[in-house]
């Protein structure tokens, strides 16, 4: 693919999460086009149909949550890394949840997306969970599944034009809780309730 093809084929793919997230997957595919600078004709060159676009985009979400979580681990301490990337995951289930139904459909279709995409999320949490427990920055019992399991709830609440804000502040408390008890907590609550 040329350079300036794959610059279109990215800057459509992002258009269309933050649509997706914010006006569901019926949103217009000629706005999105516009907005990306482009004609319908090249949209639909990279995309045949609405629902190869929502494949695309949900891959694209997965692959760069689980990007983003190495290059935290690189480039933050590691509460820092884990809290960064939590806020990332309400992106993610913002996009998602406006995908909601297309991919429903998807995984009753068994679609191979799910098979290539499952894990990388979870994995990527993992190595984050794992680094700020060894740096003792989080508690010792902190456990990648409990806190995705947490993380995920934040796709079933309800919807409302403050729910990208909601979400973050009960990011931010699920943090809070992780750095009680914490070794290395710096006065917060520095001795390990249980």
């Amino acid at each position: 693919m040329r350079a300036d093809a794959r610059r279109n084929r990215e800057k459509i793919m992002a258009i269309a999460a933050e649509t997706f997230a914010t006006a569901g997957v019926d949103a217009s595919l000629e706005a999105m086009a516009r907005e990306a600078g482009i004609g319908i004709g090249t949209l639909y060159r990279h995309f045949p149909t609405r629902e190869a676009l929502i494949e695309a985009v949900y891959c694209r979400e997965v692959e760069g949550l689980a990007a983003a979580a190495e290059e935290l681990r690189r480039t933050r301490t590691p509460d820092e890394a884990l809290a960064e990337w939590m806020q990332r995951f309400v992106h993610y289930i913002a996009t998602k949840r406006g995908m909601r139904d297309s991919l429903k459909l998807l995984l009753e279709s068994n679609s191979p997306l799910f098979a290539a995409t499952s894990g990388k999320v979870p994995l990527a949490l993992r190595g984050l969970i794992g680094d700020a427990v060894a740096a003792g920055a989080i508690r010792r019992d902190a456990d990648a599944d409990d806190v995705l399991h947490a993380l995920s709830s934040l796709y079933s609440t309800k919807d409302g034009p403050d729910w990208r804000e909601r979400s973050q502040r009960l990011v931010n408390l699920l943090m809070d809780g992780l750095r009680y008890g914490a070794p290395n907590s710096g006065g917060r609550g520095g001795v390990d309730p249980h």
